[in-house]
């Protein structure tokens, strides 16, 4: 009986989060496109984090480049695409400096462009695992098709969060420096 219920919970967690994911992107694009205070805690912590996460993320790509063809290569060129759109990113925000204290506004057409290429690559990993579920052998091949340029997406995420954060840390080395 405890397996049933255990069971059941899970269901309805996978169940719930799958249902949530359209309020959760919408929600990621308010906070995305909101004013916020350029805070150098933050800054530090959100370069750690996404350092971090860009490792880890390049070292499974090196990994799943054994059965992927091109994974590695699109997941490094797509990640250098993402540290450009960070730059672009950069310089599209708004940043106000009032009372001692900095404070931006990323650009929306960007944050809506990274909150659509996440959502396209969450459909098409639903899509594809749809796909996969009752899969012989051989269609393994086609169903890895997909895997390299999934990657991609994602890197281009890490890639650009990483350089827009450490743009924001500068920006605010810069302020401390008195440089504006």
């Amino acid at each position: 009986m405890p397996a049933v219920l255990i069971l059941g919970f899970a269901l309805v967690v996978i169940v719930a989060a799958i249902a949530l994911t359209p309020l959760m992107l919408v929600q990621r694009y308010r906070v995305g496109t909101a004013r916020r205070r350029a805070r150098v805690w933050l800054s530090t912590v959100n370069i750690a984090g996404m350092a971090l996460s860009s490792a880890l993320f390049v070292a499974g790509a090196a990994v799943a480049s054994r059965w992927i063809p091109n994974a590695l290569t699109q997941t490094l060129l797509a990640f250098a695409a993402g540290c450009l759109l960070g730059l672009v990113g950069l310089t599209l925000s708004r940043w106000e400096f009032a009372g001692g204290l900095l404070h931006y506004t990323p650009n929306r057409w960007l944050v809506l462009g990274i909150t659509l290429l996440v959502t396209a690559r969450l459909a098409f990993g639903f899509w594809r695992s749809w796909q996969v579920w009752g899969a012989t052998p051989d269609y393994a091949a086609w169903a890895a098709a997909g895997a390299a340029a999934s990657l991609a997406a994602g890197a281009v995420v890490l890639g650009h969060y990483l350089t827009y954060w450490l743009g924001v840390r500068r920006r605010l080395r810069q302020l401390r420096s008195g440089k504006r």
